[in-house]
């Protein structure tokens, strides 16, 4: 086998072994890691078909992965107006007063990125936006895309003119007349309207997804962990990494709904074995809340509106059920939960499959029974299944502990914090959960610190994708467009080392493949990512502005800075 990529005047930073390494240079034959040495050691392993760059002391670090994003939905998502540089009602006025006036008769119009911040002690609802949006049909996704506000000529084209009954815990919310108020929460509810939207071509979409993830790329990205399969997802995916368009490495979790059927859980377990070069189906994606910030996260205490009471599964016994039946099938899972009572329950949930694995239970009618054997794409698996709960915003001690106590993943979206909470709590989500709650908010250091593997991710489109962002974010934990701002809860901070392997060498435990992946050594997969500077020194307000000069998937250059060109 040749060698096809050598990197040369490197300083390679291996975050599992705590630091620098040794040598200055590695060569990679078919798409690993195949020697490290000395320039003079490594150079002499290339040929006239070898790519060869001069790094000029520049580090390298293994790639950096996301542990939690949307390419698909993001890539669909961000096409529109972007409000999340809006911070008061007057400031979205203008933006979507701007975008009105560049609509053709009966165009929609689009917006994501909505802070309910900017609303202040206002209802969310869409009267706040008149008349700006007056006979516009119009959608306006919130920040956390777990909500939206329809405008009143977005509701009168789809027919929504009264309160709804879901199978799960979405609302149309109404007045006390009974008339919508334009907010929809949950999925459920939103597309109600957004089936009465026009949609883009499906070369559209695979164009949006293409320019997004080579965005991502150039950013630094080699991986993510994609929590959504809705649609064709899997045919995006399938079609860019035949092409040889792909450049990520992703790990792809379809949703389990509530009321799940036999059926559906067969096909779930039947998808774990599709896959192609850079892509995969490895687990499945499941809600058990909401967020606080619409009132449908799954509190322990009801908020200070009396809302967040209650599971996105109707039946919580059932989602039990689903995860031991998933588990034993070889499938892992990856739960939304961000109240501590859903947090509470998904880990008590996880116990139980674990202590009852390999024993027959009885199934609901509404609940696929699964056979105790590994899925067809998880017969390769050579780890344990490792479950996940994503987002973890508000827990108390004795929830933390059990992380590390009964293996689940810890996967963080520290900007989330950064960007959507205030370190004096006057903003929506403090307010919600009242001072002892949000004193708990994204207790990265503390699940550190009780042994749980913190993976770290930014849930793109809810916050923007660039890990160099996610790791400054995790340290610094101040709103990153005023890094002067005092920090949320600065005790949570990550160590610039711990930030580091939260998207290297964690993300890869997580998905089971630390003997592969996340690390700069002979053998482990060549996905690089190479920066201008050291991010163990960095200050971290300073992170996010760290040129990515390299980036390199399966030992193929998919980004390139002029400066190594």
């Amino acid at each position: 086998m040749r060698t096809s990529l050598v990197l040369l005047s490197a300083r390679l930073l291996d975050p599992a072994s705590g630091g620098f390494l040794p040598q200055s240079a590695l060569a990679v034959v078919d798409g690993r890691i195949a020697a490290l040495g000395d320039d003079r050691t490594i150079r002499e392993l290339a040929d006239a078909a070898t790519t060869v760059i001069d790094l000029k002391g520049a580090v390298v670090t293994p790639g950096l992965v996301d542990g939690h994003l949307h390419p698909v939905t993001g890539a669909e998502l961000t096409h529109g107006l972007d409000l999340s540089g809006c911070t008061d009602l007057p400031s979205v006025r203008a933006a979507l007063a701007a975008e009105v006036e560049g609509l053709g008769p009966g165009a929609w119009l689009h917006a994501w990125g909505l802070d309910p911040n900017v609303f202040g002690d206002r209802p969310v609802e869409s009267a706040a936006l008149a008349p700006v949006l007056d006979g516009v049909p119009a959608l306006l996704q919130l920040f956390d895309a777990h909500s939206m506000i329809a405008s009143p000529r977005a509701l009168e084209l789809a027919g929504v003119d009264g309160p709804r009954t879901f199978a799960q815990a979405a609302e149309v919310v109404c007045d006390a007349a009974g008339r919508p108020t334009g907010l929809l929460l949950e999925d459920a509810a939103c597309e109600l309207v957004e089936r009465a939207a026009p949609r883009p071509t499906r070369t559209e979409r695979r164009e949006r997804l293409a320019a997004a993830l080579r965005a991502m790329a150039a950013n630094g990205l080699t991986g993510g962990h994609a929590m959504d399969a809705g649609g064709d997802s899997l045919a995006l995916y399938a079609e860019l990494d035949e092409a040889g368009d792909l450049p990520l490495r992703l790990r792809v979790a379809p949703w389990c709904q509530p009321g799940v059927d036999r059926d559906g859980l067969d096909e779930l377990v039947e998808l774990q074995s599709r896959s192609g070069k850079l892509w995969q189906v490895d687990g499945v994606k499941l809600f058990m809340d909401g967020t606080i910030d619409n009132g449908t996260a799954w509190l322990e205490r009801p908020d200070c509106h009396g809302e967040s009471t209650h599971a996105f599964w109707p039946d919580p016994s059932h989602y039990t059920q689903v995860i031991g039946q998933l588990h034993r099938a070889g499938v892992p899972t990856a739960t939304h939960a961000i109240g501590d009572a859903a947090v509470r329950h998904a880990l008590d949930a996880v116990e139980q499959a674990t202590a009852t694995a390999g024993t027959a239970t009885t199934a609901p009618t509404a609940t696929a029974t699964i056979p105790a054997t590994p899925a067809p794409g998880a017969a390769a698996r050579t780890a344990p299944v490792r479950h996940r709960i994503e987002h973890i915003e508000t827990v108390p001690d004795e929830v933390v502990r059990r992380f590390a106590e009964l293996g689940v993943i810890a996967s963080m979206q520290p900007t989330h914090c950064c960007d959507f909470t205030r370190a004096d709590h006057t903003d929506n989500w403090s307010r919600r959960l009242g001072e002892e709650r949000a004193d708990r908010a994204w207790r990265c250091r503390d699940l550190w610190d009780a042994g749980a593997t913190v993976v770290l991710g930014s849930d793109w489109p809810i916050a923007p994708y660039p890990p160099l962002g996610v790791m400054a974010g995790a340290r610094h934990r101040r709103p990153t467009r005023d890094l002067g701002q005092p920090p949320h809860n600065p005790r949570q901070a990550l160590t610039a080392l711990e930030a580091l392997r939260a998207m290297t060498v964690n993300p890869a435990f997580a998905a089971g493949e630390e003997q592969v992946a996340g690390r700069i050594a002979v053998g482990h997969r060549a996905d690089l990512t190479v920066l201008a500077a050291d991010p163990l020194t960095t200050p971290a307000t300073e992170l996010a502005e760290v040129p990515v000069l390299l980036t390199v998937l399966d030992g193929r250059p998919t980004h390139r800075a002029d400066r190594l060109c």
